[in-house]
């Protein structure tokens, strides 16, 4: 039985380093294709596939998850944090901080350490597909694992699109 390739990505070495089980799936990138583009290419609801963002503070750069077809609120965001200013990074600094590129930014593997918040009710899914740390690339994984490895703190910040 030959095993599937896939591309090695520090998202990828982080998730083995923990024994982490996920599935693997590439498609076929568009630029600005979103989560609706990769929900449609796998079949699969796009409230399933979760969002790596970036976002900035006055303080810090911080990384939000997000359903595919809802929003991050930034008042709500910026409130729940206690900041007065949130806003979505450029991608320079989010490409420094992450070492990823936008439209394959994982919260696994980030170059530089950042406080991770993701949506509760993505806890509340069996399963999700998260960026795997490459364009054209998601995983499949239970999302405690998120819990399990990232230290990730549960925020309620989103709207509908």
């Amino acid at each position: 039985m030959s095993k599937k390739k896939y591309p090695v990505t520090p998202a990828i070495r982080m998730l083995r380093q923990f024994n982490a089980d996920f599935e693997t799936y590439e498609y076929e990138y568009k630029e600005k294709g979103g989560t609706s583009q990769s929900a449609s290419e796998l079949g699969v609801d796009e409230y399933r596939v979760i969002k790596t963002l970036i976002f900035t503070s006055e303080k810090e750069l911080l990384c939000v998850l997000m359903h595919g077809n809802m929003e991050v609120s930034v008042k709500k965001l910026a409130t729940h944090l206690n900041l007065k200013h949130v806003s979505a990074a450029d991608e320079n600094k989010a490409l420094n901080a992450t070492g990823y590129r936008f439209g394959g930014t994982s919260p696994f593997g980030l170059k530089k350490q950042l406080p991770i918040y993701a949506e509760k009710s993505i806890f509340s899914l069996d399963k999700i597909f998260i960026n795997g740390g490459k364009q054209g690339f998601l995983i499949e994984i239970e999302p405690n694992l998120l819990k399990k490895i990232l230290n990730v703190q549960e925020i309620n910040v989103a709207i509908s699109k």
